[in-house]
Order: structure tokens, then sequence, then C-alpha cells
């Protein structure tokens, strides 16, 4: 089995909750915890913590291979080692003794998934006993005596032909549980290096590395991801509870109304003037539902639909428009929409959705509630994203 092991204090001097501080849209630890969530490689990872409020968090995500570990308090204070957490885990959880245990520090959020994959399959393959990630760092280094560390001065080498030096770049480190229980250190015996890309040699520990790693991540990754992803060609949403407030109201005469909100249908026209094909649907049927589809002018409605048939609606579309669901968006609320929203390119709900929707994995949480502008705010997302 290959474990990873992210320890999460509630302090921190220099950036309180950094931990669980935005980084580019996400806390901080979510970006490796995605990582490790997409690596083939890694079967399960822990979080030791002592804070209410990163656990709290991080059960949000919904991860499946996250398992949190709440750690003895006399070993999360500023001055406590790594490897005494680490000890004490290890020594209250037995593992298998070739276990390959990966040390991952959550102030290095642009590992990626095959970076640890990659690392895992190289440490197997040299037969070396532990490893560690570095930068190779071409720099030209300086005794405090005015003596080169690293080169002659009289010979000064180009920087494609100078070797330079492996500097640590702390983002993660394996060894065997065998060996750490023996040398009670992350790293033992033999040490092999896996190298990563130049911009991750930064390490959160100050103010001023939070900016230069969120350049960073929004240059080499952020960018690189949405260039990759496939544009929305068709936007679908529920009615209760997303365009509605799902409010049952009556007038005198016991008709059935429904309040929708104006910004919502302002969204629906910014997607008709981008050529992006709407629609909706809904389990219930009413003309209501029928008259407001008219004055947004989708392109499909559909009424009645019984529970776990979404799905199958917005397949039939898809087959109609020869897309994908990769280029599908939905935004609903409720667990008949579960389905759905698990299958789409981008799933988003209204802030007031039932939990179990809230909690699915990578589903967009907006800010607003149903009938008050969440449609409106999911599609602003998307162009914002440049994604329509």
């Amino acid at each position: 089995m290959n474990i990873a092991f992210i320890p999460l204090r509630c302090g921190s001097k220099s950036i309180p909750f950094k931990n669980i501080k935005e980084f580019c849209g996400k806390p901080l630890v979510y970006w490796n915890l995605k990582a490790i969530e997409e690596s083939k490689s890694i079967d399960i990872v822990y979080v030791a913590t002592d804070c209410k409020e990163v656990i709290e968090t991080i059960e949000e995500f919904n991860f499946k291979k996250v398992t949190i570990y709440e750690r003895d308090p006399q070993n999360a204070r500023d001055i406590s080692p790594t490897e005494d957490v680490m000890l004490e885990f290890l020594t209250k959880h037995k593992q298998d003794d070739n276990d390959l245990f990966l040390l991952v520090q959550a102030t290095s959020p642009i590992t990626q998934s095959y970076d640890f994959d990659n690392a895992i399959s190289q440490l197997i393959d040299s037969k070396k006993d532990s490893l560690l990630t570095v930068v190779n760092e071409k720099r030209f280094f300086w005794n405090k005596n005015g003596t080169p560390m690293n080169y002659d001065y009289k010979n000064r080498p180009r920087r494609q032909d100078f070797e330079g030096f492996f500097l640590e770049n702390g983002a993660f480190y394996i060894n065997r549980v065998k060996n750490i229980l023996k040398d009670k250190n992350r790293l033992s015996g033999e040490i092999d290096l896996y190298v990563m890309n130049d911009y991750t040699s930064i390490e959160i520990d100050e103010p001023l590395d939070w900016h230069i790693a969120e350049s960073y991540m929004k240059e080499h990754i952020l960018k690189n991801e949405n260039k990759n992803k496939k544009k929305i060609k068709l936007f679908l949403s529920d009615v209760d509870g997303t365009l509605t407030d799902a409010g049952m109201y009556y007038d005198n005469e016991g008709n059935e109304l429904k309040k929708f909100n104006t910004h919502d249908g302002k969204g629906f026209e910014l997607l008709r003037k981008a050529g992006v094909k709407t629609g909706i649907i809904t389990s219930e049927n009413t003309k209501i539902v029928e008259n407001r589809a008219k004055k947004l002018k989708v392109d499909y409605l559909y009424q009645g639909v019984e529970y776990g048939g979404k799905l199958d609606i917005a397949k039939m579309i898809c087959k109609k428009e020869n897309l994908s669901l990769d280029e599908v968006a939905y935004i609903g609320d409720d667990i008949n929409c579960k389905e759905l929203l698990s299958a789409v390119g981008k799933a988003a709900c209204p802030s007031n959705s039932l939990s179990e929707i809230k909690e699915l994995y990578s589903i967009i949480k907006l800010n607003k509630e149903g009938g008050s502008g969440a449609v409106r705010e999911f599609i602003e997302l998307l162009i914002k994203e440049s994604l329509i």
C-alpha cells in the first residue's frame, strides 16, 4: 500500500490559518489533496491535524481517499518536528513494514498527481531506500570568505552548460514504514532524487511566498488546465430550488405561483448571445414553468422527468446536438439532480442545496441561494473561466 500523510497545524505565526486560507480560489490544502485523489499510485491519504476548522474545511471536499487523523496536541506545537507526528501516527496505526509512506507538505501546492506517480515508480525502479523532491538550481554560490562554492569564476560557464546544484524543494518525501520507525527520520539509507520543475521551488512560509506561488500556479498549472477544458456548449438547469426559491405560493383562488429572478433571465440572454444552447429539465409539470421557459427562450424544455431520468434526457440532447457531456454545464439542488451533476463537465449548486449535493466531488458551491441569482452567478463564473 502507498500511504500519503499531510501534517496540518492550526497555528501559523506568519500567515494565520494558512493551510485553509484561499489559494487560487480554493483552500491551500485542497491542491495537494486533489493531486493525491487523482494519483493512480496513492491508495489513501491521512491528514494529521489538531484543528477543528481544518477538519471542517477538508470534509467539504468529499475526497474519497482522505481520512482525518487527530494528532496529539503536544506534537502540534511550533517547535514540534514533523518526524514526531509521523512516528506518533505509525505507532498508533500499524502499517505493513514495506508500505511506502509519502510525507506531503501543503506549503507546496503546485505538486501534481503525475509527480507522485512518477516519483513512486522511480523509487521502486531504483531500488533505493528513500526519495526526496528537488529542483535543479543553476545559480552561482559563494562562501562567506569570498571563495566560490560551486564554480570557477575565472571560467564562468554558460547556464546551459552548468550542471548546478539540486535544491530540496520540500514538496514530498518517500520512505518505507520500517525505515521511518527504525531511523526516526523521513529519509534514510540510499537516497534518490526526484527532479521537479523550476517553479516548484517555492515553499509558502511568508506572505510574499504566497503571492509568488499563486502567480506560478496560475501561469504554469491553471492556465494549461483551462486550455485543455472543453468549452460549454449546452447549459441545463433545474427549476425548483434553482431557478426558484423552492417556496410554494398560492393566490386566493388556490392557484400555484412560483417566484423567479430577473437576473437569472439576463444570464440566459448572455448564453444565447454566446451561441450556447440552453435547456430546463424538471420533475414537475406546470404551465408556469412552460411560460417561464418561453420567456427565457430556452432551446429545450423537459417537464415531468421521473427520478433518475435527467441524465438520460441530457444524453439525448447531447446526441441530437452532437455534443459530449464534458461540454455540458448543469445546475441543480436536490437528490434527483445528483446523477446528472456527477456526469457533466461543469456542475454547480445554490448555497441552500441539499447537503448530499454540496458534498459532490468537484461541484461548484455557489454563494447565492436558489431563486436569488444563483443561476446567473454560475453563468458568470463560466464566462470568467473562458468556458463560454
